[in-house]
């Protein structure tokens, strides 16, 4: 008997001091991203290196409580943040890099035809293949988010309306995974990602203007 509540709380031990470790990582990984999209609203490239950092951490720990394809999202971002820095050192030799764009209605439509269609098919997989929580939620989300992404490292600026819903659906995702600091995060971003859409219309008005000078 001795031996089994030795047993028992050696194992809750080991789980109160992993669960701490993923909260202190996960603390470090919500700051860098705030910090990234505070950057990046400001149109300051500095906020590559922050994304690279906080996705590196949120790899791993989408894993560990198997949100697979949040994990595989991350390692994306990763790179993207590489190729988002690239594409923003180009144009005007300052920290803002490349001019804001905007993109057709049309073409938003036909963008959002065709992701919507390869998450279903991509959520399809993962409910009979892996074991992966809320598969359809969690490829939709992974799809869009890697159509956005993109968006980013193009300043389109109607990315910012993508995040918007993309964020909301993440929200829930990450309360029913009980990662309460992601989430809260998460709420912070929808109010960050409608600021950001206003900031870079603005910013392309302003751009638009010193064009016809």
């Amino acid at each position: 008997m001795t031996d089994f509540w030795a047993a028992l709380l050696n194992t809750v031990s080991g789980a109160l001091v992993e669960a701490n470790a993923l909260t202190a990582w996960e603390a470090v990984a919500v700051i860098l991203a705030a910090g990234y999209l505070v950057l990046a609203m400001k149109g300051s490239i500095w906020c590559w290196f922050a994304a690279f950092f906080s996705t590196a951490i949120y790899t791993a720990l989408f894993w560990k409580v198997s949100l697979l394809m949040e994990s595989v999202l991350n390692v994306y971002y990763m790179a993207m943040a590489v190729y988002g820095f690239q594409q923003w050192s180009r144009g005007k030799q300052d920290e803002h890099g490349s001019t804001v764009i905007s993109w057709s209605l049309t073409r938003h439509t036909q963008i959002i035809a065709v992701t919507a269609a390869i998450s279903v098919a991509v959520g399809y997989l993962m409910s009979n293949h892996t074991q992966a929580s809320y598969p359809y939620l969690d490829a939709a989300t992974t799809c869009f988010a890697v159509m956005t992404t993109y968006l980013v490292a193009k300043k389109v600026l109607e990315n910012w309306l993508y995040w918007v819903v993309i964020d909301l659906v993440s929200i829930y995702l990450y309360l029913q995974k009980g990662l309460m600091l992601t989430s809260l995060l998460f709420i912070l971003y929808v109010g960050l990602a409608i600021g950001g859409y206003f900031l870079w219309r603005s910013s392309m008005r302003e751009q638009s203007q010193a064009l016809s000078y």
